[in-house]
């Protein structure tokens, strides 16, 4: 019915090496997102955060400095998060192996 079971296991066993092979990339996959010129970040395709860059004019306000920070951070996040879902995704895929009826990634 499902076919060779050893093989199948041996598949997702290369699936799982996949994604986690993906994942240890993915942390040298680095985005930067800039806003306005006063903030920079950068983060990694993991969702970590590498390092913020402030213009020095924001230091006087602080309830500026926050919003650039928010707005910033928020924009390479969501970056961040598109790349490693597809990535991930794709990894998880290609490993998988065909069993009928369990077409989990169209």
């Amino acid at each position: 019915m499902f076919g060779d079971i050893s093989g199948m296991m041996n598949q997702l066993q290369q699936a799982q090496q996949k994604v986690e092979e993906t994942k240890k990339r993915l942390d040298s996959v680095l985005l930067d997102e800039e806003t306005s010129g006063k903030i920079k970040v950068t983060v990694t395709a993991n969702r970590e955060i590498k390092s913020i860059q402030v213009d020095d004019s924001l230091l006087v306000d602080a309830e500026e400095l926050e919003d650039y920070l928010v707005l910033t951070l928020n924009k390479a996040l969501k970056r961040a998060n598109e790349i490693n879902e597809q990535e991930m995704a794709a990894a998880a895929k290609s490993g998988m192996p065909n069993i009928p009826g369990m077409d989990m990634f169209k």
